[in-house]
């Protein structure tokens, strides 16, 4: 997950992560729009992986899906579409990103979804900071959340 504005770094980033989640197997499940979202399903489509887009509009003509998604699902539910794509996720990686992806960080923290921060939100409470997991590259932000699911190289299942 991730904004709909990113730098380049973020989306180069965001386009090796969503490679490596399609080469072990797993599928891709984001946004479906710009920025963050477009990098990583692009990552995973040339990787040959499934990318499912859960958009925030009633159509494509009000949320156009970024052309590297294969299974668009619009919602109508605008923002509350955050809460589809932390639900359905067995675990989520943050890069960069505003207020919509603070609230699926939020959502992630409150279900106890596995969660890697990449160059994202910082999070203290009462004066302490939350230890949720960081990286810094691709490779350790995938490699982080498969030991945080549980999963080995290859989640063998995917749903």
């Amino acid at each position: 997950m991730g904004g709909s504005a990113c730098t380049e770094q973020q989306y180069a980033l965001a386009k090796r992560v969503g490679q490596l989640i399609a080469e072990r197997g797993a599928v891709l499940v984001c946004g479906g729009m710009t920025g963050v979202m477009t990098a990583a399903a692009e990552g995973a489509r040339e990787a040959g992986g499934l990318t499912i887009g859960i958009l925030p509009g009633a159509n494509a003509h009000e949320s156009p899906p970024n052309p590297f998604i294969e299974v668009a699902l619009f919602t109508g539910l605008r923002e509350g579409r955050n809460y589809l794509n932390v639900a359905v996720s067995d675990g989520l990686i943050a890069i960069g990103g505003g207020y919509g992806t603070l609230s699926e960080i939020a959502l992630a923290l409150r279900m106890g979804k596995p969660l890697v921060l990449v160059d994202t939100w910082q999070f203290s409470l009462r004066g302490e900071t939350l230890a949720i997991p960081t990286a810094d590259t691709a490779e350790q932000a995938v490699d982080l959340l498969w030991q945080l699911m549980g999963f080995t190289d290859n989640p063998g299942t995917v749903r």
